[in-house]
């Protein structure tokens, strides 16, 4: 399985950034994907994931109403549009994915780096 991340940048509070992953290596069905971001000094924070059969999407509280996860299955891409971003969203976001009741993700891409400046 290969991730592949991009979509990252530098922007200001208040706009928007679409992250994307594009998955490859084997076919998903049954999976789950997910994004996550890391800052340095702090725990990595599961931001949003989805599965891969029926895009059913779940969020961290602190992206709930300003983010939003989907996937295209003919892309075999996964999204994280970005909205009204804030300095604090400032860190690596990772996209990652686990086979259907799996305990962990255990295939990660490369990180991408978003900063909002204020």
């Amino acid at each position: 399985v290969q991730l592949q991340a991009s979509g990252g940048g530098l922007v200001q509070a208040g706009d928007s950034l679409r992250l994307s992953c594009v998955a490859s290596g084997r076919t998903f069905t049954n999976w789950i994907m997910g994004w996550f971001r890391l800052v340095p000094g702090k725990e990595r924070e599961e931001v949003a994931t989805i599965t891969w059969n029926w895009g059913t999407a779940s969020y961290a509280d602190s992206a709930k109403g300003r983010f939003t996860i989907s996937r295209d299955t003919a892309k075999n891409t996964v999204y994280l549009q970005m909205n009204s971003l804030k300095p604090e969203d400032t860190a690596v976001y990772y996209c990652a994915a686990k086979r259907g009741g799996a305990r962990q993700f255990g295939f990660w891409g490369q990180g991408t780096q978003v900063t909002v400046s204020s």
